[in-house]
């Protein structure tokens, strides 16, 4: 089932910022101030797959094309030249 992995990103970084801007907003004990870095982490990562992820996936669909060219059978007009 194909699936939009970089919109799948984007939401995640997105929710981290919301939560961000709540934590801000609502404002936290100073021993509790680790979670803004949460946040901060959690969309640095999300921003890191969105640029990611098209290029893991090109480079799987160039492998896959290049396995299943080694692996065609030959035309029958190369085999006749061949065999």
């Amino acid at each position: 089932m194909p699936t939009n992995d970089v919109r799948i990103a984007a939401a995640g970084a997105i929710a981290w910022a919301v939560a961000l801007v709540v934590l801000l907003v609502v404002g936290l004990p100073s021993e509790d101030r680790w979670w803004l870095w949460v946040c901060v982490t959690g969309i640095g990562i999300g921003l890191f797959a969105m640029w990611y992820v098209p290029r893991l996936q090109a480079g799987r669909a160039r492998a896959d094309a290049a396995r299943a060219a080694r692996s065609e059978p030959a035309p029958a007009a190369d085999r006749e030249r061949t065999g």
